[in-house]
């Protein structure tokens, strides 16, 4: 029992001496005490004084004293030196010859975004009605026009020579060189020399033989090939010679000049794309995808003539209306452009237009959509600029590409007429069938 009362003495006892320490520490040493920490109160800052800025602006004049001012380049052929030399680094920097004093095409996104404001730029056959990318339009015609030559030869000669030729030039002076052979056969039926064409004639050769369709329009007007004798020339050569059933129907003959001089190349259009979205803030908001912005191979040499002429801009000083040309010529450089038309009760409605299309083009697409048709309407740009239906003025001129959003009102006079009955305009002014395909931007 002593020994019991000896250990929790010796307890309590080791307990009420506090806390214990390691054998390394002096015994004087003790563990500090964590203060709690009171944030110090901040002194507000002050400003410089008088004095001190006026020291600090006299050294800042004595550094801008020492160093010495770079001096541009005083005559044109320095200037031009110059300006070809930045030319140069910025096109091995960025790897793209953009030039200074034009407008940075935007960065198109990739097609497969789901956040284009258009998947791209459609067309529509118009032998078939499909609905065609821009790369597979020229396919789809020539297709279309070879297997029309089985069911109308003369027709499809016709379309083959007026759309496989690119250089319209040259097809006009063909056809008219043509149409003057037949005129010859209708003005003077009885002499047969007309009747004969010299397939190597030097003006058959360099106006007709290089077109495409040509000899299929001659074959399938009645001409045939024939090897015919020359005098004092051992060997035949070919001809063209028209057969007697040709010659017995000569109105046929003008009817067929007269179509090949009317006719016109034959183009895919360009799809709309209509659609109509919903209201959204991001309704001046436009990602278009690369189709917008490729260039053919005529309009990469059409912008490497303006980067040359861009280098020769930066030595001259501008005039006002020289700087205004340059700017419409920068629009100009668009082919296509996306346009938004923003309704009363904040609808959208969107469509695909060519650059160079008129004014007039985007009011007949906006009165197609409207349930009244025949009511006067405006059109007004950013910044309310007004667009007449009447000008002949075309997008790229307006300086609405690639892109732009349009306002939709009625005319002055129409709202007054409405509200001087006593009603008050419709918001709601598409048609029920377009409102119920409608979709979030």
């Amino acid at each position: 029992m002593k020994k019991f009362f000896q250990e929790i003495k010796a307890d309590v006892k080791f307990k009420s001496a506090g806390p214990g320490q390691k054998l390394m520490e002096s015994v004087g040493e003790k563990a500090p005490k964590e203060k709690p920490s009171k944030p110090a109160l901040r002194q507000p800052r002050q400003g410089p004084t008088d004095e001190a800025q006026m020291a600090a602006a006299a050294a800042l004049a004595r550094l801008e004293q020492k160093q010495p001012r770079a001096r541009g380049p005083t005559s044109q052929e320095s200037i031009r030196s110059q300006v070809r030399k930045e030319l140069q680094a910025e096109a091995t920097v960025s790897g793209s010859p953009e030039t200074p004093g034009t407008n940075p095409v935007p960065k198109p996104k990739e097609e497969g975004s789901t956040h284009l404001a258009v998947p791209g730029v459609y067309f529509t056959c118009p032998f078939t009605g499909a609905i065609l990318r821009k790369d597979q339009r020229d396919a789809c015609i020539r297709e279309a026009i070879l297997s029309h030559f089985s069911t109308d030869p003369v027709a499809a000669s016709i379309m083959k020579i007026h759309t496989f030729n690119k250089d319209r030039d040259r097809v006009k002076l063909g056809v008219d060189t043509i149409a003057r052979y037949l005129d010859n056969i209708h003005l003077h039926p009885e002499e047969e020399k007309y009747r004969k064409i010299k397939l190597q004639n030097k003006v058959f050769q360099e106006r007709i033989n290089c077109l495409e369709g040509t000899h299929e329009f001659f074959e399938a007007i009645g001409f045939q090939k024939v090897l015919l004798p020359i005098p004092d020339q051992e060997g035949p050569e070919e001809f063209y010679v028209l057969s007697e059933a040709a010659l017995a129907q000569p109105q046929s003959l003008e009817q067929h000049k007269e179509q090949l001089l009317r006719a016109e190349p034959v183009r895919a259009t360009l799809a709309r794309q209509r659609r109509v979205f919903r209201p959204s803030p991001l309704a001046s908001q436009f990602d278009l995808p690369a189709d917008f912005f490729n260039l053919t191979a005529e309009e990469l040499k059409r912008e490497q003539r303006l980067r040359s002429e861009a280098v020769e801009r930066l030595s001259v000083l501008r005039t006002k209306a020289m700087r205004e040309r340059e700017e419409q010529r920068e629009m100009r450089k668009y082919t296509y452009t996306l346009l938004r038309v923003r309704f009363p009760d904040g609808c959208l409605l969107q469509g695909t237009f060519y650059a160079r299309e008129r004014v007039a083009a985007l009011y007949a697409f906006v009165r197609e959509a409207l349930q009244i048709d025949w009511l006067p309407f405006e059109l007004l740009a950013s910044g309310g600029q007004k667009l007449s239906e009447d000008e002949n003025l075309a997008f790229n001129e307006c300086g609405l590409v690639p892109s732009a959003l349009l306002t939709f009102s009625w005319d002055a006079a129409v709202l007054a007429d409405i509200r001087a009955a006593g009603t008050q305009p419709d918001s709601s002014v598409l048609k029920p069938e377009l409102l119920s395909a409608i979709k979030k931007l």
